[in-house]
């Protein structure tokens, strides 16, 4: 179903229509680590595209090819940008609704408890 798949749906990568597009306007700048391959038009190169390995989740593009696709910098970020220092961490996708997001402690699905309510606190009913 993979390749059929992609002649009607555009959220398991790259459809029929957007890979001819690609293959006859596009021209590849560029791949990051993830695998994503990034495209700008022939005759207009301020148009800009990604074609991503995997689902399609703009989460998965990194800093500076996110940059490159808005038309903040003009080069590839390899020649636009400075090397990642040591001390800063390798960007991660959103991690929205996976085992791996942040929950505070009183949260259902979180560690800890709810600390208890103190003096200062008055529930409100509906009487009062």
């Amino acid at each position: 179903m993979g390749i059929l798949a992609n002649a009607f749906t555009w959220w398991n990568g790259a459809s029929w229509g957007t890979s001819i597009v690609t293959r006859l306007r596009g021209e590849e700048v560029g791949r990051d680590e993830a695998g994503n391959v990034y495209f700008r038009h022939r005759k207009h190169p301020s148009r800009r595209w990604v074609i991503y390995q995997g689902s399609n989740d703009s989460s998965n593009v990194p800093p500076g090819w996110n940059a490159w696709l808005r038309g903040t910098i003009n080069d590839v970020p390899e020649k636009a940008l400075p090397k990642r220092r040591s001390f800063e961490l390798a960007p991660q996708p959103n991690l929205t609704g996976s085992g791996a997001a942040w929950r505070p402690s009183g949260s259902m699905k979180g560690q800890g408890h709810r600390p208890t309510a103190t003096g200062d606190y008055t529930a409100w009913t509906p009487d009062a």
